[in-house]
């Protein structure tokens, strides 16, 4: 009679055991099998900063990838070097990139500087200063902001505050930060500015004050104007005067008895001249001077980029010595003495590059050369600037590369075509991508579903579903059969994620009945 656990009829169970972490392959530069490392993820988020996640959590690596700091948290949740912040289950904090932690994770926000962090949870703030180690409450505020260079402003209860220096009760009408070093600050007094160290180099007595640019400024005080150049022991007065100087965005202007004669500079005079009529603004420090009969002129800020002679009503920023310019609805070119190099005759011109411009006449653009002749007819929705001869044009949505006599370099038109600093230009089509030459040479077949440059011959690429490295020419460096591939380029080396397979464990259980002893 047999035994009656072996008359039960048994079932087997496949079960995939998901393995807890993966292992990583680390090569030399030469292709060389170094070591390996077993994570679920590694992130080189700097020249010295990796970060390694498995089973045992979350870490900052040595250059060995060994674990060297355990960052207590789930996720790397912002690189900002020097800082490291982490995410973790109740909220977000920091370690400095040499693995001091600095602020526990728990708030909601972390704003960073080189050698502070300013952290919020809720309607209340902490401050940590590196130099000392220490974490300081600042309390509940309406914001907090550190500015550009380093500096604590609290807004509380609609006044400001400057928690950081020698006086931090001290409340303000306003504290405005600019590009330059120095707060504009505001009291009952009137406007000033206050230096990094939080003390006035600007006492508060201006009438009126706003940043123009870098540490200038540009006010008013009692019946005169003001020019004012930031300084961290005392401000200086750079021009003043009792003429009338307006200012509208970046365009100032100084009027002399009610008659506009110079176009002012954040320091001084740009220009001096009489007879202007209108002064416009057309770029940052580029403007259309207007002059009385008819004359127009382009200013920058060394002098004159076109000289005041010709009759355009608009001349345009340049390229290789031609100025688009307008005149009677028209466009066409001028030299940097005014004349008409290129007649005006189109709608619309654009900047020369490579002695080539674009031009339209209607809703579509052609080519012309530097002396007018048409080298493309306009039939193109969109021509971009050349650079070493391939200009890259849009038809109804296919995108082609033109050389330099506006023939069309590549007959096949491309769904995108991004040209990339290596010199490359990554293409695709049909969700497909490949990549082309600096001439516009089919390199690698657009076979790839992502392909990564990382510099000049090695370039990381994935094809249905696994990724490897090729060079330029298509030969193998790491053959397809990677999950992931990152190159640390400081550390000399290459990082490879190898596909997982999980393992199969077959169970033997009974269907009915207890389990055969030794089973």
């Amino acid at each position: 009679m047999r035994n009656k656990y072996t008359l039960a009829l048994l079932t087997y169970i496949c079960i995939s055991i998901s393995a807890l972490a993966q292992t990583w392959e680390i090569y030399d530069l030469n292709g060389n099998l170094t070591s390996r490392a077993i994570y679920d993820e590694i992130q080189i988020l700097g020249e010295t900063v990796t970060v390694g996640k498995n089973s045992d959590g979350l870490f900052l690596l040595s250059s060995d990838l060994r674990p060297m700091l355990n960052l207590q948290g789930e996720a790397v949740f912002q690189y900002l070097q020097p800082w490291i912040i982490v995410q973790g289950p109740k909220g977000i904090g920091a370690f400095h990139e040499y693995g001091q932690l600095c602020l526990p994770l728990e708030y909601e926000e972390i704003k960073t500087y080189t050698n502070i962090l300013l952290a919020r949870k809720g309607s209340s703030y902490w401050l940590f200063e590196r130099g000392s180690g220490k974490t300081t409450i600042l309390g509940q505020a309406e914001e907090a902001i550190i500015t550009h260079h380093g500096m604590i402003i609290l807004k509380k209860n609609g006044s400001f505050y400057l928690p950081l220096s020698k006086d931090p009760g001290k409340p303000y009408q306003l504290l405005s930060p600019n590009e330059g070093n120095f707060l504009l600050a505001k009291e009952a007094t009137g406007y000033g500015l206050i230096n990094r160290e939080g003390e006035y180099v600007l006492d508060p007595i201006v009438d009126q004050l706003e940043h123009t640019r870098g540490n200038y400024y540009y006010g008013f005080d009692e019946n005169q104007y003001l020019l004012i150049r930031g300084d961290e022991v005392k401000a200086q007065v750079t021009y003043n005067s009792y003429h009338k100087i307006t200012k509208e965005g970046d365009l100032m202007l100084e009027y002399i008895h009610g008659k506009l004669r110079r176009v002012m500079e954040e320091d001084g005079i740009l220009l001096d001249a009489v007879g202007i009529e209108s002064v416009q603004l057309i770029g940052k420090d580029l403007y259309n001077v207007h002059f009385r009969e008819n004359k127009t002129g382009l200013l920058g800020k060394k002098g004159w980029l076109v000289q005041p002679t010709s009759e355009a009503d608009w001349i345009g920023l340049g390229n290789e010595g031609l100025f688009p310019a307008r005149k009677a609805g028209k466009f066409g070119y001028l030299d940097t003495s005014g004349q008409w190099s290129v007649p005006p005759q189109f709608a619309e011109t654009l900047l020369f590059s490579e002695q080539v411009a674009a031009f339209r006449n209607s809703s579509t653009w052609g080519l012309i050369n530097s002396k007018g002749t048409v080298l493309s007819e306009s039939k193109w929705d969109e021509i971009k600037p050349y650079s070493n001869g391939i200009a890259v044009a849009s038809l109804g949505g296919a995108y082609y590369l033109l050389n330099n006599t506006g023939e069309v370099v590549n007959p096949l038109g491309f769904d995108k075509v991004c040209r990339i600093k290596e010199g490359y230009f990554l293409v695709e089509k049909d969700h497909k991508k490949g990549l082309l030459d600096q001439r516009g040479n089919m390199l690698l077949p657009l076979e790839f579903d992502h392909l990564q440059v990382e510099q000049k011959d090695f370039i990381i690429a994935n094809k249905g579903g696994s990724m490897g490295a090729i060079r330029e020419n298509g030969d193998i460096i790491f053959p397809f059969e990677y999950q992931q591939i990152q190159a640390d380029w400081i550390g000399q080396k290459i990082l490879a994620k190898a596909m997982y397979h999980p393992v199969i464990i077959s169970i033997e259980e009974p269907v009915k009945g207890k389990r055969k002893k030794g089973a």
